[in-house]
């Protein structure tokens, strides 16, 4: 007999609107799996609470996580890619970036 209830989702929409998801557990590379029901084949491994692409992103395309603008994408980024430091500047924290203390505030 078929289990009734079905799997959880390995990824999390965290709100309609927005254009990313969560992995809700480490995903490996080369996993399949269906995003808004098209198939997609994750190009590389995405640990545990990552952000993945839920559209192709183009550099520049500003990234809404909760429903709200949380970065903006650095580069072309497909379906299913992992979205981070690599490929994503945060709107709001400095990310490595030279003008990092005097985001705290810092003289030095």
């Amino acid at each position: 007999m078929p289990d009734p209830t079905p799997a959880a989702p390995r990824l999390l929409l965290m709100a309609p609107e927005d254009n990313c998801l969560i992995a809700r557990l480490p995903l490996a590379a080369g996993e399949a799996l269906e995003i808004d029901g098209a198939p997609v084949t994750l190009p590389e491994a995405i640990p545990l609470g990552y952000k993945v692409a839920r559209r192709a992103l183009k550099a520049g395309e500003k990234v809404l996580r909760y429903g709200a603008i949380i970065g903006t994408v650095s580069a072309d980024v497909a379906r299913g890619a992992m979205l981070h430091t690599h490929n994503l500047v945060s709107d709001y924290i400095p990310t490595l970036a030279s003008d990092a203390h005097s985001f705290i505030g810092s003289t030095h």
